[in-house]
């Protein structure tokens, strides 16, 4: 019995689950794209006086000065993309958690329907409706039938299995909800250290380029502070843009388990109203 129950639950995980599974590979994938970037198109001598990339970019041309920002670039290109990627893949992730309708009509219609003691109703909107919701109020559905069939239990006992069950369900929805969030939430520190550390390494060049005896090495100092600058916007952005993605997603999340919770209070209460 115990490992039907483990074999449902396994199947239930793996029919809701969304998303990427691997983080890191999206952070070797966009790596390489930044790699890509910054030598094939940042560095295009195209972009650069002479056509020579160790010298001045032409005036005006953008692509040469995130060039000079130096080696920190590609990474903090890739903590970009990487932001970028796992906030789209959070989206559509998060759209299918969220399933086919309103959640605020769902969560109305369900509890309308256990108000009259129609089961298969509302195992009929679940059915309709789908997402990570729908997915957990299957299972406690099933589990209250379970528990109206059974004239072993007391009434407390099948109260505390109805609740369990809620719990199990919400256990294995939220980690697909929340997966990659932690990698989004880590870049927010990570891409402004990389770019203070970029801004750094810059104005060290730009202050060796003025320690020079005599008449000081322009080219070495302009180099200098536009590494320092380039780094120093990359990220702030890539800080910035992960914050804004972390909060967006978690609030997302929050309100789905809100309504899980909702309709999981929603059973109990009407199987402690109904049954004796």
């Amino acid at each position: 019995m115990e490992t039907k129950k483990t074999e449902t639950k396994a199947k239930a995980k793996k029919k809701t689950f969304r998303g990427i599974e691997s983080a890191f590979l999206v952070i070797v994938a966009c790596f390489i794209i930044a790699l890509c970037i910054f030598h094939f198109i940042l560095g295009n001598p195209a972009n650069f006086m002479d056509n020579d990339p160790t010298g001045h970019p032409l005036p005006g041309n953008m692509l040469g000065t995130i060039y000079k920002g130096g080696v920190i670039v590609p990474v903090l290109q890739t903590l970009l993309l990487t932001v970028l990627v796992l906030s789209v893949e959070r989206a559509f992730a998060l759209m299918k958690a969220k399933g086919k309708g309103s959640t605020t009509k769902f969560v109305e219609n369900i509890k309308a329907a256990l108000a009259d003691g129609d089961i298969q109703k509302a195992q009929a909107i679940c059915d309709k409706q789908q997402g990570s919701v729908a997915s957990v109020v299957t299972s406690v559905l099933k589990k209250y039938a379970e528990m109206e069939a059974n004239d072993t239990l007391t009434k407390e006992q099948k109260l505390a299995y109805i609740q369990k069950e809620v719990e199990e369900a919400t256990a294995l929805e939220l980690p697909t909800l929340e997966q990659n969030l932690s990698v989004v939430a880590t870049m927010t520190t990570l891409g402004t250290l990389t770019g203070l550390l970029g801004t750094v390494l810059g104005m060290i060049k730009a202050f060796a380029a003025l320690a020079n005896a005599g008449a000081p090495d322009s080219i070495a100092l302009s180099t200098g502070i536009s590494e320092a600058l380039v780094n120093t916007a990359f990220g702030i952005g890539t800080g910035a843009l992960a914050v804004i993605s972390y909060n967006f997603f978690t609030s997302k999340i929050d309100k789905i388990t809100y309504a899980i919770d909702e309709v999981g209070f929603s059973i109990v209460q009407t199987y402690a109203a109904t049954h004796k």
